[in-house]
Formats: C-alpha cells, structure tokens, sequence
C-alpha cells in the first residue's frame, strides 16, 4: 500500500507544476509550455538518479530493448498529453481541463488489462467506475449555465487524458524492466531517459518549426526552474507508485489531485 502516500504526493506536486507551465503558454505556445517541463526538470531528474543509486548503491540497470520502446512510446504519449492539456486549460480553464485529464483514469485501468493482462478485482472496477462517474458529475454543466466551456477545450482534455493513460502503461513496463527490485532507482532512470529523448525530441521541433518559442523558452528559465523541479519530482513519485502497482489503481489514487486543483 505503500504507492498510495507516493501518489498523493506526486498528485500535488503535478498540480503546482500544471499551475506553473500555464503561466508560460502565452510567451512559447504550447510546445514551448511543454518543453519547459522536460528541459528544465532534466537536471533535476539527473540529480535524482545520483541520489537513488547513492541510497542503493546495490541497484543496476538494465537498458534492454524493450525498455527503449516502452520508454520512447511512453515518452511520446506523455509529449502529446501535456500539450493537449495546456491548451486544454488555455480554452475550458484550470479546473475543467483537469477533470477532463483525469479520464485518464478509465483509460489506464482498461489499457493495462487488454494490452498487458493487468486486470482489478471486482471491487477495484467498481472503484474506477464510481471515481470516473463523479468526475462526470463535476463536469455536469449547472443548470441554466451556457457551454460547458470551449468543446475544443473539453476534447483536448480527453485526449490528454487518454494519452497519459498509455504513458502510464509504458512507463510502469519500463520501469519493471530497467530495474524490478529497486522502484525508486527504477522510476528516476526512467524519468531522466525519457526527459532526455522528450528535451532531444521538441527542441529540434522547435528548430525546425519556431525558433522564436524555442528563444522565449530559454529566456523565461528563471521562471521555468520552478516548473521543471516540480515536473521532476511529480514523474519520479508518478513512476515510483507505477513500479510497486498498476496503473489503474495508481490513476484511480491520483484523483486526489482533484481537490488540489480545486484549491489551486
């Protein structure tokens, strides 16, 4: 039971980091925002791994190649999550993007039993599904209020939401192939390898399609090392509980993160 504290602690974190990248769409656009996650969590997340492997110096690693493909996929899908859902909150607002993200929650749980066999007793379906029901009741428009807010906003919200379902998956298989014994060892390797290929990944984007983002980026760092350690921190705890239980109960802890989003 232990990756019940670690998720608390991851969702909060993410929270304050989400509040953080929102303040920077505006100077970078959305692949600017996100980048920021990567690039300035990265030394963090270097940091980290010196620190995990000093606490168990009898940890090792093993970069098989399935630990490459989970890790680029999860890597991918976690680029297009965060964008989807900084613009997400850019059009719905704060609070609706989130609850829209955590969709993720049904996503994970179901993706982890048809796609690696990792299956919830009766009782734990039965929580995914009365969780994902009160999140639709938070997204319920009051009666007599306009839109629920922008509908593009709303479905990019589900497909971040859907997207970071599959880079839960991932991340948890690459976790449990880099190293099984050690999941705070496991979870900071694979944290630093795939904010390496996502920091590679946008920057030579952002070359290639706007370099003025790219310069807006590495200008605002000062405001960026906020929101890169609190990303660091946030993937690290994220991972950790991925390594000691599947995603879907992982998800399903993770909608803690409901009301700090409501209180940020």
């Amino acid at each position: 039971m232990l990756f019940i504290p670690i998720t608390i602690g991851a969702a909060g974190l993410q929270v304050a980091r989400n509040a953080m990248q929102r303040t920077l769409l505006a100077g970078g656009g959305p692949w600017g925002a996100t980048l920021v996650r990567f690039l300035f969590g990265l030394p963090f997340s270097l940091v980290f791994v010196a620190i995990a492997f000093a606490l168990w110096p009898d940890a090792s690693a093993h970069f098989s190649g399935r630990f490459w493909t989970m890790a680029a996929i999860g890597a991918a899908a976690q680029i297009g999550a965060t964008a989807a859902l900084l613009v997400s909150i850019h059009r719905a607002g704060f609070g609706l993007a989130a609850i829209f993200q955590q969709s993720s929650l049904p996503f994970a749980a179901l993706l982890g039993w048809l796609a690696l066999g990792e299956g919830l007793s009766a009782t734990g379906w039965i929580g995914v599904a009365m969780a994902s029901m009160g999140l639709f009741v938070l997204a319920w428009p009051k009666s007599g209020a306009a839109a629920l807010g922008s509908a593009s906003g709303v479905w990019l919200g589900l497909v971040s939401g859907a997207f970071y379902a599959v880079a839960l998956n991932t991340f948890r298989v690459a976790n449990l192939t880099v190293e099984p014994d050690h999941p705070m060892v496991a979870a900071v390797l694979t944290t630093s390898t795939t904010q390496a290929m996502q920091t590679c990944a946008l920057v030579l984007w952002l070359l290639a399609r706007d370099r003025a983002a790219l310069v807006a980026v590495l200008k605002a760092w000062r405001q960026s090392l906020s929101a890169g350690f609190f990303g660091a921190a946030a993937s690290a705890l994220w991972l950790m509980a991925l390594g000691l239980a599947p995603a879907g109960q992982v998800r399903a802890v993770g909608v803690v993160e409901m009301p700090i989003a409501a209180a940020a």
